[in-house]
């Protein structure tokens, strides 16, 4: 298994990270992928990639965080070229829902990331809540560039969803999915092809059933793929062999 979103610079993972990754290594984890959020969460994961070889990174700036960290996009090419182990841009987008930062700000930077990503020619890690149409209207602006767009802890609708399909995008599926009140979000994940899927923990938060309340982990991943691969009405094995190859495939 692949946990292709986490943040593994947030307590409690960090202060227990050896444990964390022995018992990722024991749960069939092959590589965790830790989202950087902040300038000052990259410092913290600089030092984290370099203790296992499972472990990769990803440079960015959340959309809650785009009023205290303003960074460039030559920022975030020197900082991507400086490391083989960050591998995605990312975490940016557009969320509506808390507003923590202007819109036009969150705007401005999610742009700022997605044509880092088509320079470096690696994948975009996006965050979208309450601004579906936004996302897709400012992705599909950069349609015949082809970038690698990765819709972590999808949660959209089925119309977005099949928007995005146009687009070549790949969405990850996230504890949510677990949820008993996720029925719509399980459809949605119906129709979303096998080709397509990734999962993810984002721990430490959205721990998935039977977990849920408690700190996520990236070892609680296999709640979320026993859960989809139910979904999908295709053996566990399966889905994992897929989401594997699909995250291989689109991280190159």
């Amino acid at each position: 298994m692949i946990d292709s979103h986490c943040h593994l610079d947030h307590e409690p993972l960090l202060s227990n990270l050896k444990t964390v990754i022995e018992k990722s290594k024991l749960a069939g984890i092959s590589k965790i992928l830790t989202i950087c959020t902040t300038i000052n969460s990259f410092d913290a994961i600089k030092q984290i990639i370099l203790k296992d070889e499972m472990i990769y990174g990803t440079f960015g700036i959340h959309p809650h965080e785009v009023k205290n960290n303003k960074i460039t996009l030559e920022h975030i090419l020197k900082e991507v070229r400086q490391n083989k182990k960050i591998i995605g841009v990312g975490e940016t987008g557009l969320d509506f829902y808390y507003n923590n930062s202007e819109k036009n700000k969150q705007i401005e930077s999610f742009m700022r990331h997605i044509q880092a990503s088509l320079e470096l020619d690696i994948p975009i890690i996006v965050h979208s809540r309450n601004a579906e149409k936004e996302t897709f209207e400012i992705l599909n602006e950069y349609r015949d560039k082809k970038p690698k767009i990765l819709m972590h802890c999808f949660t959209g609708s089925k119309s977005f969803a099949k928007k995005l399909f146009d687009l070549d995008a790949y969405f990850s599926a996230s504890g949510i999915i677990t949820f008993k009140n996720s029925t719509e979000l399980q459809d949605t994940f119906k129709i979303i092809p096998l080709n397509r899927l990734l999962i993810e923990t984002d721990s430490p938060f959205l721990a998935p059933e039977p977990k849920r309340g408690k700190k996520n982990e990236p070892s609680f991943i296999k709640y979320t793929a026993e859960k989809l691969a139910f979904i999908k009405e295709i053996p566990n094995k399966k889905l994992i062999e897929l989401t594997s190859n699909n995250f291989n495939k689109l991280f190159n």
